[in-house]
Order: C-alpha cells, then sequence, then structure tokens
C-alpha cells in the first residue's frame, strides 16, 4: 500500500513532498490496513477463536491433565496467534474461576519454545545458523519471562520441525504442572511469579522437562545448516 501511495502522489511538487511522507501516506496506509483488519481479518479469525473457546471450555468436564496437555501444546502452535491467544484466554479465564492449575500449565506451554531452541543452539551448534545461536540470550530471557515469540522466528524457517518440537514439550510440560499440582494465580510473569506458584519446585521441572524434550527432538529432527 505504501509502495502505491507513494506512486499515486509522485506527481506531488517537491514542496509538498513532507506533507506527503509525514502525513498522507503513513495516515491513508493506516486507514487501509485498519480496514483491512476490520472487514477482512477479523472476522473469520474471531469466529475460529470463539469455537476454540467453546472447545476448551468443553474440555474442562473432562481429565484435567488432558486439558493441561492441550493447552500446553496450543500455545507452542502458532507463537502469538488466534491458537495461542485461544489458549491464554482459557487460562487467563480460569483463574477468575480459582482454577490455577490451568494458568500453570498455560504457562509453562508458552516458556518451553523459547527455552528449548535456546538450549538446542547450546547442545546442537551445527543445527543452527550463527545468526541464530547469537539468540541465545534474549531466548532465555524472554521464555523465562513467558514472551513465546521468542521462538517463532525459528518457526518460520523451519516449521515442520521446530512446531511439532515445540508442541510436544509444551504439551509434556502442561501435562505435568496439572500432575504435580502447580498453581499460577497470575496471568503472566514466568520465572518471576515463582514465588506465588503453588509448587514451584515441580513448575521448574515440569519446564525443564518439557524444555528437554523440545531440544532433544529439534535436535534429532533438524539438519546441520551452514553457518
Amino acid at each position: 500500500m505504501v509502495r502505491l501511495l507513494n506512486r499515486l502522489f509522485r506527481r506531488i511538487p517537491q514542496d509538498l513532498d513532507h506533507i506527503k511522507t509525514g502525513l498522507l501516506v503513513p495516515l491513508l496506509s493506516l486507514l487501509f490496513v485498519g480496514w483491512l483488519m476490520l472487514m477482512v481479518v477479523n472476522p473469520p479469525l474471531g469466529r475460529f477463536n470463539r469455537w476454540m473457546s467453546l472447545a476448551l471450555a468443553k474440555l474442562q468436564g473432562g481429565s484435567r491433565l488432558v486439558l493441561g496437555a492441550v493447552l500446553g501444546a496450543l500455545m507452542a502452535t502458532d507463537y502469538g496467534g488466534p491458537i495461542n491467544k485461544a489458549a491464554y484466554v482459557t487460562g487467563t479465564l480460569a483463574v477468575t474461576n480459582s482454577q490455577y492449575d490451568l494458568m500453570a500449565a498455560v504457562m509453562a506451554g508458552g516458556m518451553i519454545p523459547p527455552l528449548g531452541l535456546a538450549l538446542a543452539c547450546l547442545l546442537f551448534p551445527t543445527r543452527f545458523t550463527k545468526a541464530e545461536r547469537r539468540t541465545v540470550p534474549q531466548n532465555l530471557v524472554m521464555g523465562a519471562s513467558f514472551v513465546t515469540e521468542g521462538a517463532l522466528p525459528f518457526a518460520l524457517r523451519d516449521p515442520l520441525r521446530v512446531v511439532p518440537s515445540c508442541m510436544a514439550g509444551s504439551a509434556l510440560a502442561g501435562f505435568l504442572t496439572v500432575l504435580f499440582g502447580c498453581g499460577c494465580p497470575a496471568p503472566h510473569g514466568g520465572l518471576f511469579l515463582l514465588a506465588v506458584i503453588g509448587n514451584p519446585l515441580g513448575f521448574l521441572a515440569a519446564l525443564a522437562a518439557g524444555s528437554l524434550l523440545t531440544t532433544l527432538l529439534v535436535g534429532m529432527l533438524k539438519k546441520p545448516v551452514k553457518s
């Protein structure tokens, strides 16, 4: 859209160029993107999100261990996308109903992808480029802070190997947090909430197991690459 607007406004006099670059192009492109989100993107994604939330709500009557694993896996599916958000909303709603174990499963599942990939870069350096290996410190911080998006660049480069590996590790972590009776009373914070998480040692054990599973799967599935 910006390219198109620049072409349309190419005949604007040089004296008015600052109006084009400072007002017309940013404003019109922003309005176009807003219209696109409102009229084209949001309706189908909104329906999908509602369907996902209802499906997860129905699972709450069944095995909580299965639900913990499902929520954990969904948190590692699209790294901030609609599936991730549906699982996160389920966890935050569970907090309002004092179901802290489900929020713990959601948080653990969202922390695993960046933590597991950071560990994989350290243990299997030949599977990653030099640029990817440089992201280890930031992914450790993002994982500890419950910022799943740290894994997104890895998933975009190699989705068929990275995404299933992260989902498996996150599912295991979600399963174990419920099994160990962990509970998280807050919707965000990661390891910074460790002091208020029920059974913090169990939560750490679930994180360690899930991260290690993701790391091992990534190490086995990915092929060596040139730095």
